[in-house]
């Protein structure tokens, strides 16, 4: 039995909240805390019943939480920038995170002064500013927007129940 496989769970008004595994998912709907809503992966035996195995579930009250944020990490640089480096465009095995305007130069840590780099760009930029070298981006960077898609899209590409709770959002 795979109690491990991802669940979509989604708030009272139908918004993608998190992703959790059937194990979480079922003592959810087993609490009364939530409801399946799709189940297009059979379903669990035990001795004395047989259970729906959800793949989205819609909690039966409302979480209130602020507007998600993509969260500041070098792997959600890397999905930014398509994982190239934003110097040469080269798609290498291993990315460098590199300052577009350096630390000591009063470069921020932040979305807009984050990027993408292969090794070899990042030496040859060192630390100056793009100006001053031979080396221009060739996107101005940003802060991706949270949306659902962007969010959960790595768990759609198995799962064709969740695009039309994702689409909205």
């Amino acid at each position: 039995m795979k109690l491990g496989e991802p669940v979509l769970v989604l708030n009272g008004n139908y918004e993608p909240l998190n992703v959790c595994n059937t194990r979480r998912a079922m003592g959810l709907v087993l609490a009364g805390k939530a409801t399946v809503l799709e189940n297009g992966r059979g379903v669990i035996r035990t001795v004395s019943r047989t259970y729906e195995r959800p793949s989205v579930i819609r909690l039966s009250y409302m979480v209130r939480r602020p507007r998600p944020r993509v969260r500041l990490c070098k792997r959600e640089i890397l999905r930014r920038d398509d994982y190239r480096c934003q110097y040469c465009g080269r798609k290498v095995r291993r990315l460098t995170i590199d300052h577009v305007v350096p630390r000591h130069r009063g470069g921020g840590y932040d979305w807009e002064n984050l990027v993408a780099a292969c090794p070899e760009c990042n030496r040859r930029k060192g630390g100056r500013a793009p100006a001053e070298t031979s080396l221009a981006l060739r996107r101005q960077p940003f802060e991706p927007r949270p949306t659902a898609e962007y969010v959960f899209g790595r768990y759609t590409d198995d799962i064709d129940e969740w695009t039309d709770y994702l689409k909205g959002w």
